[in-house]
């Protein structure tokens, strides 16, 4: 089959190889599934490229990703034959394994392959994974929004767009932060009730005049860059809200104002899809189910590369210019980049 692999950490052009390798089996409990689609996430690029100095392979050789879309077309011991032909997509497919999605085919934990819709494409089933999985539990985490205030900061990107939906279902009001026009077109078309270009109004004061108040207005708070908002987050937060989070890239050690968090009464809750529990994550893939089969769970893929371009398309992912999620098409011959 043809893949993708590094047997080394470094840049994207540097370290992966495009080739061919022996089809995988499944074993026990697993299916193979033919991959039609594989959705790149920050953590993929950041473990090919060892983010935070962690340089070690914990593998030989290391086909990446974790999320994708396609066919079962054989499943191992224990898992009912029914399943083959079944449209899936996948997740966590390379957690704790040596072999992700960057490949025509990958072996998955059965659990993890979940029934895709015939109204979903298997490029919209490669954005889900991680992105609606860490979206989901950020929401609901703390229990219901239902009649909540919400702000979504970053709600154009993967797990934002996906936020602003699980919240907006959930009953709450959404707000959503934005870098630019175009960002702020997504995150509407997500279904946000205001939207703010965090480069062009403070957040604060305009969410405040949004939702014509002079007090704290925010319930919960689902923060793409915790440390870089923390001071914006102290002037909106209700007393008892909850700061649920997911990503610090750009201040990856942020000094917590303590007394004030205190005197809020505020619940910080560190969201990482990788850790969740075997609930956490069921309930997190219930939801997602539903919104695909009835309809209402919309997608945001920023754009579509052939495997032979693998490096290009990490590249585009680890400059923060895409809008959404980057996926790689199995037998694609030309690049798409764009809005959905």
């Amino acid at each position: 089959m043809k893949a993708a692999w590094y047997e080394r950490k470094g840049a994207a052009r540097d370290v992966l190889v495009i080739g061919e390798m022996p089809t995988p089996r499944p074993a026990a409990n697993e299916v193979l599934v033919e991959i039609r689609a594989s959705g790149i996430n920050p953590s993929d690029t950041k473990g090919r490229g060892g983010a935070r100095g962690n340089s070690v392979m914990p593998f030989e050789r290391i086909v990446p990703h974790q999320d994708g879309a396609g066919m079962i077309v054989a499943v191992g011991e224990a898992v009912p034959q029914s399943r083959i032909g079944e449209r899936v997509w996948v997740y966590e497919a390379q957690l704790g394994r040596p072999s992700g999605t960057a490949a025509q085919y990958a072996t998955v934990p059965a659990s993890k392959a979940v029934l895709l819709p015939d109204n979903v494409s298997f490029e919209e089933g490669a954005c889900l994974g991680v992105p609606a999985l860490t979206a989901h539990r950020c929401v609901f985490a703390d229990g219901s929004v239902d009649g909540r205030t919400v702000l979504v900061t970053g709600g154009a990107g993967a797990v934002g767009f996906y936020a602003i939906q699980f919240a907006k279902h959930g009953g709450a009001t959404v707000l959503a932060t934005v870098s630019s026009p175009t960002q702020a077109e997504v995150a509407f078309r997500a279904g946000a009730d205001f939207v703010i270009n965090r480069r062009e109004k403070d957040v604060a004061a305009e969410a405040r005049r949004l939702l014509s108040t002079e007090e704290r207005c925010i319930d919960r708070v689902i923060d793409v860059a915790f440390g870089e908002n923390l001071g914006t987050t102290l002037k909106l937060l209700k007393p008892g809200g909850v700061i649920s989070t997911y990503s610090s890239d750009a201040v990856s050690e942020p000094v917590l104002p303590y007394w004030e968090l205190v005197m809020l009464n505020a619940t910080i809750h560190f969201v990482l899809v990788y850790v969740m529990d075997e609930k956490a994550h069921g309930e997190a893939v219930k939801l997602t189910s539903a919104g695909l089969r009835d309809g209402w769970l919309k997608h945001n893929l920023a754009g579509v590369f052939p495997l032979e371009r693998l490096a290009e398309a990490h590249e585009l992912v680890e400059s923060g210019g895409a809008t959404g999620k980057v996926v790689v098409g199995l037998g694609a011959d030309q690049v798409h980049v764009g809005r959905a």
